[in-house]
């Protein structure tokens, strides 16, 4: 029970020479920093913009507020070529299915022809004219 003691004395003293000490304060950003921190440099202009600037967008911009036709009418563009895109693709994938499909019957209807020619050239007596099948 006295080892509980001692470590919540040494909590409490580690803590208190943390709240006092002056090391704390050198780890603040000095005021100079914070100037440059007001104006992004680089790629983080284009990015982020002044808050008067952010608010005056959405108050301009409520949720119910009617858009411009020409807006409108862009993102039917949009919307209208992303549905041509997938279309596409979708011919293009059912296509190769196809493709795939006749090719792999194609093969198995030949396996199938070889198979029933070996089959009757083995069963054949020669007493009978031979009789083929054709597709």
């Amino acid at each position: 029970m006295s080892w509980t003691r001692v470590f919540v004395l040494a909590l409490l003293a580690t803590l208190l020479i943390l709240t006092i000490s002056s090391g704390a304060e050198s780890a603040a950003v000095r005021d100079d920093a914070d100037a440059k921190a007001d104006e992004p440099e680089g790629p983080a202009r284009r990015v982020f913009m002044p808050e008067s600037d952010a608010s005056n967008f959405f108050k301009r911009r409520s949720r119910r507020a009617v858009r411009h036709q020409a807006e409108i009418q862009a993102e039917q563009r949009v919307r209208l070529s992303a549905d041509e895109r997938r279309r596409e693709y979708n011919e293009e994938q059912r296509d190769e299915f196809e493709n795939y499909v006749e090719e792999e019957r194609d093969e198995q209807d030949e396996r199938t022809r070889e198979k029933n020619e070996q089959w009757r050239e083995f069963h054949y007596d020669g007493q009978y004219p031979r009789y083929y099948w054709y597709h």
